[in-house]
């Protein structure tokens, strides 16, 4: 199984982060604008549209209000197993968000690990607003 740790950081306190994180209906509006264009709540999931033109379900595992932390999966793209979490850290006056991912196959890497990056600079470009 592969996995992927990235984080970045934000001028944004933990508690705005972490709003805008746990509103698990507006990623594309609120968190990662343009990255996904469109999210619809289904019960105990939201199905996603991404910028790509992929469309993947996504469960909700966990949405941990004391440990701010988001797990979710994924069904419905390249992936036999997807497994994602983020979770927000106080870091300074700022934050600090990581989000990892473990999936299979292995070589679905090539694709995953630059659309985190792509996510991770649309949410640090979003939460610059909620500083």
């Amino acid at each position: 199984m592969a996995s992927i740790r990235k984080d970045i950081t934000t001028s944004a306190t933990p508690e705005s982060v972490w709003d805008a994180i746990r509103d698990i209906g507006a990623l594309h509006t609120r968190l990662v604008p343009g990255f996904v264009v469109d999210t619809r709540l289904e019960p105990g999931a939201r199905v996603v549209t991404f910028g790509n033109g992929m469309v993947v379900r996504e469960p909700i595992v966990t949405v941990d209000d004391e440990g701010r932390r988001l797990v979710w999966g994924a069904e419905g793209g390249p992936m036999t197993h997807y497994n994602g979490a983020v979770q927000v850290h106080a870091e300074g006056t700022g934050s600090r968000v990581v989000w990892t991912a473990d999936f299979l196959p292995h070589e679905a890497s090539a694709v995953i690990g630059p659309m985190i990056d792509e996510g991770l600079a649309a949410m640090k470009k979003a939460l610059g607003g909620c500083a």
